[in-house]
Order: structure tokens, then sequence, then C-alpha cells
């Protein structure tokens, strides 16, 4: 039986218990677990958005986290340039992709040279968009707010 090499990947930013279950999830299938790390400057290109902690402080927390054996940045925006400098045999991914437009492109590119796409439950109630949400709340109700401002 070949080495199932697993490709998780995601921006990580404002690190929350969905990123921690994805790798978690990933790790268990697969024997070496490696997770691409979004670089700023490719989730400004893809996403529009700037993230809150820049790219070598998120590599550095994920590479901290006992289910990744390896971090890659990703630094391209296309899977299959990816796969070509890492290697991976499985690719994991919310289950929030499953039966889009994306993810059925996705499976096709991948499925053309052999990679799985595989699907974990989505952690619906915990984003990184919704944090940014809060937090942008938060950071305008400081400003109204004296008391508030005090304790941010």
């Amino acid at each position: 039986m070949s080495q199932r090499i697993g490709y998780a990947a995601g921006a990580f930013d404002l690190f929350h218990v969905g990123h921690l279950n994805v790798l978690r999830h990933a790790r268990e299938h697969c024997d070496v677990l490696i997770a691409g790390v979004v670089s700023d400057e490719m989730l400004l290109q893809v996403k529009g958005v700037e993230p809150v902690i820049p790219t070598l402080e998120r590599v550095e927390i994920v590479r901290s986290i006992r289910f990744v054996d390896r971090v890659h940045v990703e630094t391209v925006p296309d899977k299959l340039d990816t796969w070509r400098e890492v290697g991976f045999t499985h690719y994991f991914k919310g289950d929030d992709w499953r039966g889009t437009e994306r993810g059925l492109r996705l499976e096709r590119e991948l499925g053309a040279v052999g990679v799985e796409v595989v699907y974990f439950p989505y952690t619906a109630h915990t984003s990184s968009t919704a944090l940014r949400r809060a937090l942008s709340l938060l950071e305008g109700t400081a400003d109204a707010s004296p008391a508030l401002a005090q304790h941010s």
C-alpha cells in the first residue's frame, strides 16, 4: 500500500476550532499531513481579504499543531500547481465546498492526476469571517464608548 500524503489548505487566520477540526480529521485519513497556509498576497488576490495575522505567524501556529507534519506556504492560486510542488495524494476540504461549482471543478482537476478530494464537516458556527465581523463590530463599539475602549 502506498503512502497517503494529505494536504489541507486554508488561510488559518484567526485560528479557531473549525481549523483544528479539519486538521485533526485530515490527519486521521493520511500517513503524512501537509498543511497549506495561504500567503497574505494570495488571500488579497483571491479572496480580497487582508489577514489579521501575517503569513509567517500563521505558519508558526499551524506548524505547532501535533497533527501537522509539514507546512507549505501557498503562493499560487492553482491547486494543480500546488500539487506539483507538494505531491499530495489526498486533498482535504470543508464540506461547504461539496457539490458547489468550485468543489466539482477541484474534484475534476485533482482527480485527473489521481488525487482524491475528501470532505469533512464544516464548523458552521465558527468561521474566520464571523470572527472578523465580530471584531469589526467591537472596534466600532469601542470607538463609540470610552468604557469599552479601556477593556480592549
